[in-house]
């Protein structure tokens, strides 16, 4: 480790932590990392963990955590319809609130709604330490972690004080969003932290009475990137209004509506991040899984058929 920098330390009982960031806000970075969460966590309500148990006999559920570092605009608390302050534990640990079977906690639980936080760089950093290290999460399988915008401090506290697995980098398809996640998934490679690949969020309208398509932010902007970058694109997810208003309602997609096709559209994003994660996991660590092994490569688009993925998930991932 190069002097001045910390020492990473794992975040303790917490197996895998995925970032999920971009440099531009208001891209659907927070959307995204929730119903990535829930995706994850695959409960007994989800139409993955339905179809999973039809097929196999089994549904298996997974431990997972949202951890919301966007200090000055959390957003966690309401998506996820959680309000109050956590509760101390024994050893003066704050315990995350629970909803829809994830753990949850954010600097929204700790201060009032509409109080904006008027700190300087060095208040922020250590709210950021409390809400990394002064947390009892338990036993988990994943931490997903909801990052603010932008390439600073929190981003590079985050990065070099913990170890990552992975970073999802979620973008729309318009050129001044694209410009800033090319830099947070640059950002990540300096700090050697994997970058899994792109989500292009809000990449299509389609009209609930005509069914014209409409590519209100440019069309297929995030995959150019991907490939200027040589990297994956994850998925697409369209602009539609019933995701919006299942996140303004704390009711999140995966959730309230797994049947959709925009939940559909969803799960099949977050369970190629799964592999791709695996993919990365066990090559750094020596396993003969390799990307061949994998479901695409170079900014192809992810498969349209969400059960192709469950064949390599469930004989490597146990899921």
């Amino acid at each position: 480790m190069s002097r001045g920098l910390p020492k990473q330390k794992p975040i303790e009982g917490v197996k895998q932590v995925i970032v999920v960031a971009s440099g531009k806000g208001g891209v659907g970075k927070s959307t995204t990392a929730v119903n990535l969460a829930l995706a994850l966590a695959a409960n007994d309500s989800c139409k993955f963990s339905e179809q999973r148990s039809t097929e196999t006999g089994e549904g298996k559920s997974k431990a997972v955590g949202l951890l919301d570092v966007d200090v000055y605009g959390p957003s966690i608390p309401k998506m996820m319809n959680l309000k109050g302050n956590p509760e101390l534990s024994q050893s003066n640990l704050m315990r995350p609130l629970l909803n829809y079977g994830i753990a949850c906690m954010s600097m929204g639980f700790l201060v009032e709604e509409t109080a904006p936080l008027v700190w300087r760089g060095l208040m922020v950093m250590s709210a950021i330490e409390k809400l990394l290290r002064q947390v009892d999460w338990g036993q988990l399988d994943y931490l997903v972690v909801d990052m603010p915008p932008g390439t600073g401090d929190v981003q590079l506290s985050v990065s070099q004080n913990i170890p990552i697995s992975g970073a999802v980098i979620v973008s729309t398809p318009q050129d001044i969003a694209l410009m800033d996640a090319h830099k947070g998934a640059e950002m990540f490679r300096k700090v050697h932290v994997p970058v899994l690949g792109l989500v292009q969020n809000m990449s299509v309208f389609q009209c609930p009475k005509c069914k014209h398509k409409t590519h209100i932010f440019g069309a297929d902007g995030a995959r150019r990137l991907a490939r200027t970058l040589d990297l994956d694109i994850l998925g697409d997810i369209p602009l539609h209004l019933n995701i919006r208003e299942a996140s303004d309602t704390g009711q999140p997609i995966v959730f309230s509506q797994p049947e959709s096709d925009e939940s559909w559209d969803l799960f099949c994003v977050f369970w190629e991040h799964v592999w791709r994660m695996h993919v990365y996991i066990h090559h750094v660590l020596g396993s003969p899984a390799s990307e061949e092994e994998g479901l695409g490569h170079g900014g192809q688009q992810a498969g349209p058929s969400f059960l192709s993925f469950l064949e390599p998930l469930e004989s490597v991932l146990h899921i």
